[in-house]
């Protein structure tokens, strides 16, 4: 098949001319690249992920399912679950009339202020390798590829479109490339999203080594490398380091530019020609090419339902449980008190590209009063707010003019940089947040135009209201004709819009319940660039303490249930937070609550790490993370016990920022961030430095318990080129059905460089019922015990003893063993010896025993003096420092004798 495949593609390149292979290397607009009309060569069509398949709408009546944030997904640490949700995304993103969905995320949690730590999976290279293998294996087994991204080191937003990621090979071999290496090698994806920053100095889009002798070298990718959009920075130096597509378009640096280079001879035919096999390939594999792509659909799947609530449940960690506060027992309970700011509104997602426009949403109040029914009191109360900038002017407040059905507004739009005229397009809106990149509208000018929104605006209760205006252009809102906020006149650089948009500006007035109001909106685009947006935010009045009302309510329930958290205004692409705190009075809302009624819980609904003051206070907590749009049933599942809770943390939660392992180094300066912690990313550097985290890597509680006995060993003594087998029995010895996930660590015992006290080399997750036991059994190669030797640019595992540990967490070991690996292994070489200085007798005894030409010399002249202890201890001296202390051996005449061999290499 594959033959038949590379045929088809030569016959095709051989009827193409240099202009029009250089224009299939760019984008034809935001989201399809170029076609060949006369060749029969559509565009191919993509959509941003990972959450969901969002289509070429930003907003609008396009819905999509969202599922949950990868965070939760890694949170599950179930394989074929994810699996699972990578074919419905792959079902979703064929709905959309896309070929690849760009995604999935597979950066580090290196740091856990980081605006899209909720995108991404784990601060752990093994654990998200495993959830990458198996979203990708899920989603391009419906004929759909995956675009794996941000590669390499986009581990922030501070300044990700410059800065210069400063990192040694190793630490970029043991931590930030794995996941990428297994994607490529074990579920062959599609393609590879290049990243925005620079590594060590140069564009990752145009960076030789990543992209060309790694990717395609080393790993042998035969798919697309995509550049992020507008992320490519040059022509010739993209083109030749391997970039393979520039998107967005229209082409900034490739087509016409690229085919300039090439007649300049800059740029070879050949590697323009490889740029095109590329993208054929990625066309058939996702039959771009034969079978045309529908039209855009909403299509609301029951089983897609079903699968976002089993996963959302799945992922969520219950981090405490004392007293059996959990589940909530329906014969005791009569009256429940729901609080807080994520309680009535659903924060099922973060911001950023990552975000769709969900089929429904379900609240945690809705799936709390549908889980009650009739039997148990539900009382609400806000509490406090946690918005960063106003919340979206409610729907339910406003209709369109006379005749229009509402809820909503019209919305007019207008070729002209101030509404005038008759209006090019009007529709009726509901969202309040307008963003628009590329194409604005059927008939809309995307150079210049304006909107007038308006409507009658009809107040829930009376009092003082706040309205806010954010754009990417110029804004203004008038009611009744009177002008509150004014956006137009001078604006201050803001975070939305990925930056491009403006400073919130407010304004307040005095509105009656029950009056009709004129409201009006006028945006125009002047002064944005590429991107334009709009984001009209209401506030009603508050009670002068919400946080009373709220203590009142819980003081009359028998549980009070405080779900705080942050939002997608706080977590987002763009910009990264600026600590771990609760936002607003969130904190004194759990502490003055749970001073109210000892029987608290607190549901905590977020993407990244949150400290958390009010802990030994407060009985229970649940991290529901970002869960989708189920988030309100699946939060009452896990509460009332019909789910029981199985999600471990995929990253560490601190006691504090000051802990973390880059907090001298994040976010850099001078344009460099220096990744100074090394391989001591997240757990790594906590077991090293002894520092207790807050909440462990791999933690979390169950309603039932799980003894761990008879781990055993296939040997206590392998070769270098055996593998180890491992096995435990896992009992659930509590009272209800429950999963465990049982987690392999490896220690090298006594290594010649700094390694990790434990590094995760395997997990599994297992369901029993009460009394019902399981063998777990893993497999390890030698590739597990190992790290990368910089000098001999290979992977090493020395000769030596190694520790086995097994348990419920990275800090709740269970058992352990040791074994013996008898002999060093080394892979077998990175990169091509061209690459790197002569060995001589210069050369560190390392990189000389690295090198099996190298070796073999050694092996020759010196022979089992290669296996004495002492040679380990002088691995970083070349042979020349080390003869004066070894004469009788390394005579003259020997080391003559090895140089003349060493530079017969060549």
């Amino acid at each position: 098949m594959s033959d038949v495949i590379e045929e088809r593609i030569e016959a095709l390149l051989r009827q193409m001319t240099l202009e029009e292979k250089a224009a299939l290397a760019a984008g034809a607009d935001l989201w399809h690249t170029a076609g060949i009309e006369r060749l029969g060569i559509p565009g191919l069509k993509v959509t941003d992920g990972p959450s969901g398949a969002r289509g070429s709408q930003w907003q609008g009546e396009m819905t999509s399912a969202c599922f949950p944030a990868p965070v939760c997904l890694a949170a599950t640490w179930n394989v074929e679950l994810v699996e699972r949700i990578g074919q419905a995304l792959g079902q979703e993103t064929q709905s959309k009339g896309a070929h690849v969905l760009l995604a999935p995320t597979v950066n580090i949690h290196r740091v856990p202020v980081g605006g899209r730590s909720f995108e991404c999976f784990s601060e752990d290279p093994y654990l998200t390798a495993r959830m990458a293998v198996a979203y990708i294996r899920g989603v391009q087994s419906q004929g759909v590829g995956a675009c794996i991204k941000h590669f390499v080191c986009n581990d922030q937003e501070f300044q990700r479109n410059s800065i210069s990621v400063e990192v040694r090979e190793r630490v970029l071999r043991e931590i930030y490339l794995p996941p990428f290496e297994a994607a490529v090698q074990e579920a062959h994806v599609y393609s590879v999203m290049g990243a925005y920053n620079r590594l060590n100095g140069t564009f990752c889009c145009e960076h030789p080594y990543i992209l060309t002798e790694v990717l395609k070298g080393e790993w042998q990718f035969d798919g697309v490398v995509i550049s992020d959009w507008t992320a490519t920075q040059s022509t010739v130096p993209s083109a030749n380091a391997g970039l393979d597509l520039e998107m967005p378009g229209p082409a900034r640096y490739f087509g016409p530019r690229l085919a300039e280079a090439v007649r300049a001879g800059q740029v070879s035919e050949a590697t323009v020609d490889d740029k095109v096999r590329r993208l054929l390939r990625l066309m058939i594999r996702t039959g771009a090419l034969d079978q045309p792509r529908q039209p855009e659909r909403a299509i609301d799947r029951p089983e897609h339902r079903q699968l976002i609530r089993q996963a959302a449940a799945e992922g969520m960690v219950l981090l405490k449980n004392e007293r059996g506060v959990l589940p909530l027992d329906r014969t005791r309970i009569r009256r429940v008190a729901v609080i807080g700011p994520n309680a009535k509104t659903a924060r099922i997602m973060g911001g950023g590209s990552a975000h769709v426009t969900p089929h429904y949403v379900i609240s945690p109040l809705d799936g709390m009063r549908e889980k009650c029914g009739d039997a148990i009191e539900v009382l609400y109360a806000l509490g406090c707010t946690n918005h960063k900038t106003l919340p979206l002017l409610d729907p339910e407040w406003l209709t369109p003019a006379e005749g229009e059905p509402g809820p909503g507004l019209r919305c007019e739009y207008f070729n002209a940089l101030e509404p005038a005229g008759q209006p090019v397009r009007t529709e009726v809106i509901k969202r309040l947040h307008l963003m628009w990149i590329g194409d604005i509208a059927p008939g809309v000018e995307p150079s210049g135009f304006s909107i007038r929104i308006s409507g009658k605006l009809v107040p829930p209760q009376s009092g003082t209201y706040t309205f806010g205006l954010i754009s990417a252009g110029l804004s203004r809102l008038s009611i009744d004709g009177k002008e509150i906020v004014d956006n137009w006149s001078s604006q201050t650089p803001g975070e939305a819009f990925f930056g491009m948009g403006s400073a919130e500006v407010t304004g307040t007035v005095d509105l009656e319940a029950g009056r009709v109001y004129s409201l009006e909106v006028i945006y125009s685009s002047r002064g944005a660039t590429f991107l334009k947006g709009l984001i009209v935010g209401g506030l009603p009045p508050l009670p002068a303490d919400p946080i009373a009302e709220a203590v009142e309510i819980a003081r009359r329930a028998d549980v009070a249930l405080v779900f705080v958290g942050t939002t997608d205004e706080w977590e987002s692409e763009g910009f990264d937070r600026q600590d771990i705190e609760l936002p607003g009075r969130q904190n004194e809302l759990v502490e003055r609550v749970v001073a109210a009624n000892p029987n608290t819980v607190v549901i905590l609904n977020n993407g990244g790490p949150l400290t958390m003051p009010w802990l030994e206070r407060v009985p229970a907590v649940l991290e529901t993370w970002f869960p989708g749009q189920e988030c309100g049933h699946a939060i009452a599942d896990v509460l009332f016990g019909d789910v029981n809770p199985s999600g471990k943390l995929p990253t560490t939660f601190p006691r504090r920022l000051q802990d973390t392992p880059a907090f001298l180094h994040y976010p850099g300066e001078g344009g460099k961030i220096y990744y100074g912690e090394g391989i001591f990313v997240g757990y790594r550097y906590y077991d090293k430095k002894k520092v207790e985290p807050l909440f462990p890597f791999g933690f979390g509680l169950s309603y039932t318990t799980f003894v761990y006995e008879g781990l055993a060993l296939s040997a206590f003594e392998i070769g270098p080129g055996e593998e180890l087998e491992v096995q435990v029995t896992v009992t659930n010895s509590g009272p209800r059905a429950g999963q465990e996930v049982v987690q392999l660590y490896v220690q090298d015992v006594a290594s010649t460089v700094i390694r990790p006290e434990r590094e995760l080399k395997g997990f599994a997750k297992v369901a029993l019922q009460p009394g019902e036991s399981q063998t777990v059994r893993f497999r390890l190669g030698p590739r597990a015990l190992a790290y990368f030797d910089e000098q001999g640019r290979r992977w090493v595992a020395e000769a030596g003893e190694y520790v086995i540990e097994v348990g419920s967490s990275s800090r709740d070991i269970r058992a352990s063993e040791r074994f013996v690996l008898r002999e060093t292994w080394m892979a077998p070489l990175q990169l091509e010896q061209a690459s790197r200085a002569p060995l001589s007798l210069h050369s560190p005894l390392r990189e000389l025993l690295a090198d099996p030409r190298g070796a073999a010399v050694l092996r020759e002249h010196l022979g089992e003096l290669l296996n004495l202890p002492q040679v380990r201890m002088a691995l970083d001296f070349s042979l020349e420092q080390i003869a004066p202390f070894a004469p009788q051996v390394l005579t003259k005449e020997k080391l003559a004798a090895i140089e003349t061999a060493l530079r017969s290499l060549g």
